[in-house]
């Protein structure tokens, strides 16, 4: 199986729930980083490729929410 890289920009107003919601939920293979910028956050998912690309397609999805 191949690891793979996906990186979402998380705006300010939802990186603290995003954060929350990662620390608190078991993500099994999936390893996470967040590099803070005024703005925005950046979130990088890695792991097995098909399970980060799930990952990264719901957490896109819920940005674009509201």
């Amino acid at each position: 199986m191949t690891d793979a890289t996906y990186v979402s920009f998380v705006p300010r107003s939802k990186r603290a729930k995003l954060r929350q919601i990662l620390t608190s939920e078991d993500t099994g293979p999936v390893r996470w980083t967040e590099k803070r910028g005024l703005l925005v956050s950046e979130f990088a998912f890695s792991g097995p490729a098909a399970l980060v690309r799930k990952v990264h397609a719901q957490v896109t999805s819920w940005i674009a929410r509201d």
